[in-house]
């Protein structure tokens, strides 16, 4: 028995400073990153006091995870190329006991990444993430966490694009003009007004397309101006609510963002640099005639401290908004949920006690107030905490130890669609071989 509860004391996949989950991140390897290829193969066990997200009746389980990964890197005279896979396989003890219910679950991930530096004045660069994830960190891995807090089962895909055109237009000014796309698609599907599906209230393609203007006002210095042009467009044709006998379908959601911002980076000193941008957000709702547009605050602000070989701090704040699961048509006023404003803390640190011991604080806490319909001005509470040890036993052998914390706690918690406030506990330990 005691050989089982080690064996199954295993793991959990994290994520990085964007999610504030700690544990372990496949990246390049630490060993070699200039190979052409490498491969990696993790075991990890681990107990999970509440798998299901449950408010009360929690199920927790022993488990273990396996996750191999390829990477291949193919470094040019003035590109770069890299393709990485990575599958995890997580086996849960207790659900291999419940009539009915997978004790696996499956999830990979695929991401390409291409740089091209055309001369010393004009570069390229594009990144792709696919994902087939049921966990909100994997699935919509933003700072604080996903539109959906919750577990999903089924085969839920996720594909992330940014693609950016970097040109020095004199000495001291330059651009960037990017492209962003975010394209959701859950497996639940077959709602209706009563009960809408996942499908039909998260479906979408998310559009931005940015401009900065870049000026180097000191050699310590870069002043900002941009504008983002933003476009939702949810892509089920499923009706997700009704308000005074009209039917809605998912695309009454759909928004136009106008976002107007200043900024300014700046390296108070070599290992410290910080950076702000600061402006305004335009609403538009398209298709929306029970609901007004709207301005609101645009920040993001962080700052990064590197006060020892392997070892740095960051910390950053971000106001803007975000699209949510609910539509909750509220009959009196006449509105819907359109959507939230929210307002996140994150950090991390890292430390290196020696060479081989590396350890990570890592989290994030979001505030959210829902935009409009029946939890209109109501208010939601996300916060996530992490913490890891990795030991380096060799070039290829490492192993590790760790704990994560996620706690939800919202207004909307009564809705039929949210399982209702949570808290949970993972803690885990693994072993990770590359080649």
């Amino acid at each position: 028995m005691l050989m089982k509860k080690i064996v199954t004391s295993v793991g959990l996949v994290a994520l990085g400073v964007s999610g504030a989950y700690a544990a372990y991140a496949p990246g390049l390897s630490p060993m070699d990153s200039s190979k052409a290829w490498s491969v990696s193969a993790t075991l990890r066990g681990f107990y999970d006091d509440n798998y299901a997200n449950l408010p009360s009746h929690k199920r927790d389980s022993f488990g273990f995870e396996v996750s191999p990964s390829i990477r291949f890197n193919l470094p040019l005279e003035q590109s770069y190329l890299g393709l990485r896979y990575i599958y995890s396989g997580r086996y849960y003890e207790d659900r291999d006991n419940l009539k009915g219910s997978d004790a696996w679950d499956h999830s990979h991930q695929v991401d390409l990444i291409f740089n091209h530096a055309f001369d010393n004045r004009y570069s390229f660069s594009l990144l792709d993430s696919f994902v087939v994830a049921q966990e909100p960190e994997l699935f919509a891995p933003t700072v604080g966490g996903g539109a959906y807090p919750f577990r999903v089962d089924g085969d839920n895909l996720r594909n992330r694009l940014n693609v950016a055109f970097t040109a020095e237009l004199t000495r001291n000014l330059s651009t960037v003009i990017s492209y962003d796309n975010v394209w959701y698609d859950y497996e639940e599907r077959g709602g209706d007004a009563a009960f809408a599906s996942l499908s039909g209230l998260l479906d979408r393609v998310e559009h931005g397309i940015s401009a900065d203007l870049r000026w180097q006002a000191l050699p310590e210095t870069v002043g900002i101006l941009g504008y983002r042009f933003g476009i939702v467009d949810y892509t089920s044709s499923e009706v997700v609510g009704n308000l005074w006998g009209e039917d809605l379908k998912a695309k009454i959601r759909d928004n136009y963002s106008h976002s107007i911002y200043a900024g300014v980076e700046h390296n108070f000193l070599r290992n410290l640099t910080g950076s702000l941008r600061a402006g305004a957000t335009f609403l538009d709702f398209r298709n929306d005639r029970y609901n007004d547009d709207t301005w609101i605050p645009y920040v993001d602000a962080n700052l990064a401290y590197s006060y020892a070989a392997g070892s740095r701090v960051q910390i950053g704040f971000m106001h803007t908004f975000n699209q949510t699961d609910l539509v909750a048509p509220n009959t009196v006023k006449g509105t819907i949920t359109s959507a939230q404003k929210s307002s996140t803390v994150y950090g991390r640190l890292s430390h290196r006690f020696t060479p081989k011991l590396l350890g990570s604080v890592q989290g994030s806490y979001r505030h959210s107030t829902f935009e409009g319909g029946r939890y209109d001005d109501n208010t939601e509470e996300y916060f996530l905490a992490g913490v890891n040890l990795t030991y380096l036993i060799n070039r290829h052998l490492s192993a590790e130890v760790g704990y994560n914390f996620d706690k939800l706690d919202s207004d909307a918690s009564r809705d039929w669609r949210r399982l209702g406030d949570y808290d949970r506990n993972r803690v885990y330990i693994g072993v990770t071989a590359t080649y």
